[in-house]
């Protein structure tokens, strides 16, 4: 019997089974034919533990939510503190949370001038792109092939067909795309001059962290300027010195009109996001601020959790932290890539940000599986199988770095045993 106070449930099966019926069938089935039926229990700091008692180290992150890890104690007492005076708020009225966390976020990119608050990563790029159309009187929106930037309307029609085309959301005209790390094709689509934006994760997450060439996101920057576009950097899965820096863009030598930012703002213990826009960008909040409402968006225990969070990342022991923890990988897995060359073929990183190639068209789901059995959780990427999606957290400690490439080693037999030809991955 697990019981929770709240809830109870007889076993783990019986889980499973309340949760295909109830909740998402879909979800359910996917991972449990992957071999990977996790179902979350207790959690601390870089470890997950499964109902049957398995303990993970999370890599995975939830795309960097968990950048602290799990329940960090001092967000948990900050939010529990705050519960002695705060609650969500009113979205309608200035707020002591919200006026503080939106000046220290500002701070953190100067050339910016007002944030603007969500409750996640999706609603920050509605708010981004409906603020392009205000600032340009445009409606056309560029993204890159395989980009992804949220669910909402909005937002899930710049991202992959997978992920619109079941809703009938499947690009509107409205909506182009173009191949990433080819500047002429957006030359091509901007210089029609009726382009609001062009949107793009400073490295594309869901699409395996493929990096940008030298010199083109400040290509892509100006010709938006040329042609009057607002460049907009998506920062959810790159911010928050996740590439050893606050922002991904800083590291790339750009100022975008505007940046967006979620999941680990809310130190993955209450949701929050923002949307950060220029003085240009963010006139529509003078003529009328009531243009964008979300009753949830800022909400002020979301600022207080926030304003730590950017408290923390500031340390210069942190700073140190995900130094060390970017080069102690860096090293770790070029000696791992010698040691399995048969099958893992390439790196692509960027601080704590790192996408791990393998040689086989889902080669990530076989090692994200060996992992699990291997006492690790990585993801693999949605729209390149290839890549397993590896994000250490960015106060590991020595010992558990160390552990990490362990589990690694020991998990390639596994991999190459469940990548023999004929044999189904997943």
């Amino acid at each position: 019997m697990f019981n929770y106070g709240y809830f109870a449930f007889d076993s783990k099966e019986d889980l499973l089974r309340k949760a295909a019926e109830y909740w998402n069938p879909g979800k359910v089935s996917f991972w449990t034919e992957a071999g990977t039926p996790m179902v979350i229990d207790r959690r601390e700091g870089y470890c997950l533990y499964d109902m049957s008692g398995k303990r993970l180290i999370d890599l995975h992150l939830n795309g960097g939510t968990y950048n602290f890890g799990h329940r960090h104690p001092e967000l948990v007492s900050v939010l529990k503190s705050g519960l002695d005076y705060f609650d969500m708020g009113n979205h309608w009225f200035p707020s002591v949370a919200r006026a503080a966390f939106a000046e220290k976020l500002v701070k953190t990119a100067p050339h910016m001038k007002y944030a603007i608050f969500g409750a996640g990563g999706a609603e920050a790029v509605e708010i981004a792109l409906k603020t392009a159309r205000y600032a340009t009187q445009r409606k056309k929106i560029v993204s890159i092939i395989k980009g992804y930037h949220g669910h909402s309307g909005l937002s899930v029609a710049t991202g992959d067909e997978r992920f619109s085309k079941i809703f009938l959301a499947d690009r509107p005209d409205e909506f182009i795309q173009v191949p990433f790390n080819d500047a002429d094709a957006l030359e091509d689509v901007l210089k029609a001059g009726d382009v609001a934006a062009f949107i793009v994760e400073t490295i594309p997450a869901t699409y395996g962290f493929p990096m940008p060439h030298d010199g083109y996101l400040k290509t892509c920057q100006d010709l938006c300027r040329k042609y009057g576009t607002k460049f907009i950097a998506d920062e959810v899965q790159t911010g928050l010195m996740r590439t050893g820096v606050m922002w991904g863009w800083q590291g790339y030598g750009l100022t975008p009109d505007m940046f967006v930012c979620g999941k680990g703002l809310g130190g993955g213990i209450y949701p929050i996001s923002a949307c950060l826009v220029t003085e240009e960008c963010g006139r529509w909040l003078v003529e009328d601020g009531a243009a964008h409402i979300s009753t949830s968006g800022g909400a002020e225990l979301g600022c207080l959790v926030g304003h730590h969070v950017l408290e923390m990342l500031q340390r210069p022991e942190v700073i140190s932290n995900v130094h060390f923890v970017a080069e102690f990988f860096a090293r770790g897995m070029a000696e791992m890539m010698k040691r399995h060359s048969d099958i893992f073929v390439g790196v692509r990183q960027r601080g704590v940000v790192l996408g791990l190639e393998f040689d086989h068209p889902e080669g990530a789901v076989a090692v994200s599986r060996a992992l699990y059995e291997n006492g690790v959780w990585a993801i693999f990427s949605s729209l390149d199988k290839r890549v397993l999606q590896f994000k250490p957290g960015v106060v590991l400690d020595v010992g558990l770095c160390e552990e990490i490439l362990d589990r690694f080693d020991a998990s390639m037999p596994r991999a190459r045993q469940l990548l023999k030809p004929g044999r189904r991955v997943a």
